[in-house]
């Protein structure tokens, strides 16, 4: 083994040794060579091609990069789930790394949440799934507690590492099945109750467009139905976010104006992200919900953005033809004030004497 000066010159050795049917202790000592060096990425590719072709005789170099089984992986899972949504002033938080670490952990999930045989098995287990609602409860707990402080520089940017959390999280729970867990705590919770505080009107800009990033992914999903909700609270949703962000945009945009460095703007991509959702949102309430909302985007001074023309055209059209598409479908059909719905054949058959 002392003879090896490199991985390439190792596998030589032990291709042209197994092919020649040289000694057993010439084969063993290359095996043991390549099973106990570090590996570059470009040798480890040729190790898995020479492993390939010469069988079982290989195997034992190839130990460190052979499957694990599925206990291991839930654990190793588990840990890095915990880890990756601790407090920022928790564990790990006094080491120079402890955001590092973080930061990798959060990488590494989204890394081993993608799609292959185990993933299902990982993400379906009652522990991961326990572990991952406490992480969104712990961070959706550090983000209301901060910003419910008087916020400083200081602080601010705690919060903004904060959203960061949020963002991961709502690129990790869909992967889960989880999504649904997100949208239900950012519709109940108070935030914008929080930030329309007085404390915070000329202020905290940043934290303000990055809780808009927030609450598009949660209008994106329950708008394109990845997560389904009952109509009362997509129309909560709306009722909440919708008049925030008409009236957060014109004072970004001002302010752009005013100072060419002001660097807090939703930008194009952003709200059309934001129109999207919205429209496809507004469009699956029931109809009283949609003319409501559209009565109170048109009475507004900003008809502008988000664009909802799409939303009340189809709402128009809908109105318009809706008792003749139900009445030509034999679909006529009122309510009797119990709570039943009856056709209108039913209530003519109950007037006969």
């Amino acid at each position: 083994m002392h003879a090896f000066d490199s991985v390439k010159s190792a596998l030589r050795v032990l291709e042209e040794s197994v092919a020649l049917n040289c000694e057993e202790e010439t084969t063993k000592s290359c095996i043991q060579y390549l099973e106990a060096v570090p590996w570059d990425d470009s040798e480890e590719e040729e190790i898995v091609k020479v492993a390939s072709r010469l069988g079982p005789i290989a195997m034992p170099i190839v130990a460190r990069i052979s499957p694990v089984d599925l206990t291991a992986t839930r654990n190793v899972f588990l840990s890095a789930l915990r880890f990756a949504t601790s407090s920022p002033g928790g564990e790990g938080s006094g080491l120079p790394f402890g955001d590092e670490l973080r930061t990798s952990a959060q990488e590494q999930i989204e890394y081993m949440l993608g799609e292959d045989e185990e993933t299902p098995l990982v993400t379906a287990d009652d522990e991961v799934r326990s572990v991952a609602r406490a992480g969104l409860a712990q961070i959706f707990s550090s983000f209301q507690t901060i910003i419910s402080c008087s916020l400083s520089e200081t602080t601010e940017t705690e919060a903004l590492h904060i959203v960061s959390d949020l963002v991961w999280m709502c690129n990790v729970l869909p992967k889960m099945d989880m999504m649904k867990d997100f949208v239900v705590r950012w519709t109940e919770a108070s935030i914008v109750e929080i930030i329309e505080d007085n404390r915070f009107e000329s202020i905290v800009w940043g934290l303000k467009v990055k809780v808009i990033e927030v609450t598009v992914k949660v209008l994106e999903a329950v708008g394109y139905g990845t997560v389904i909700l009952q109509p009362t609270l997509r129309v909560q949703l709306l009722r909440t976010w919708l008049p925030y962000i008409r009236k957060l945009k014109p004072i970004l945009d001002a302010k752009a104006e005013q100072d060419p460095s002001f660097g807090h703007r939703m930008d194009e991509d952003l709200c059309q992200n934001i129109e999207g959702a919205i429209v496809s949102l507004i469009l699956a309430l029931p109809s009283n919900d949609q003319g409501e909302i559209l009565a109170g985007w048109m009475s507004g001074e900003q008809v502008k953005f988000p664009d909802l023309s799409e939303a009340f055209e189809v709402w128009c059209y809908r109105t318009k033809s809706a008792k003749r598409r139900l009445v030509e479908g034999g679909l006529d059909r009122v309510g009797n004030g119990n709570g039943r719905i009856e056709t209108t054949e039913m209530r003519d058959m109950t007037m006969i004497p």
